[in-house]
């Protein structure tokens, strides 16, 4: 895997990945950046939340099980000092389909946390990593929390 980032002013860059995307990271005004872009923590998150989204529905679609949408909703907390590394992070998953079966989506869920997702399980080194499932199907919605 490979990336390529090109600084381009203040503290705005264009960042090419090894799959040929490019896209614009930038700062905040108060650090010199013109909000051109997200920001490169920021990019981490999501991509965290890419990542497990992308494994979740890959094991339930294996499953069999009919998903018809997967959102998962990130939210971070951040140490105060230097370096501002991740200290929570809390996934929020709501997954869709009919007749979706709750212990398979569960399942998914968790094997993506402890076994699949290269970024959750990096990020676990410094953050606590809470998550919550809300399944919606042919039943009323039901939300399952679970933490760690």
């Amino acid at each position: 895997m490979k990336a390529r980032v090109k600084w381009n002013e203040g503290v705005s860059f264009v960042t090419e990945t090894g799959s040929g995307h490019a896209l614009v990271v930038d700062g905040a005004s108060e650090a010199g950046g013109r909000n051109l872009g997200p920001r490169p923590m920021e990019l981490v998150l999501a991509g965290t939340a890419a990542c497990t989204a992308f494994d979740v529905v890959w094991i339930l679609k294996k499953a069999r099980q009919p998903i018809t949408d997967c959102v998962v909703e990130a939210e971070a907390q951040r140490a105060d000092e230097d370096p501002k590394v991740f200290t929570k992070i809390h996934l929020r998953y709501r997954i869709r389909g009919p007749g979706l079966n709750t212990a398979q989506v569960e399942r998914a869920v968790k094997l993506s946390k402890e076994k699949y997702c290269s970024a959750t399980l990096m990020l676990a080194k410094t953050a606590e990593i809470s998550f919550e499932i809300e399944l919606e199907g042919d039943a009323p919605a039901v939300s399952r929390a679970a933490g760690g």
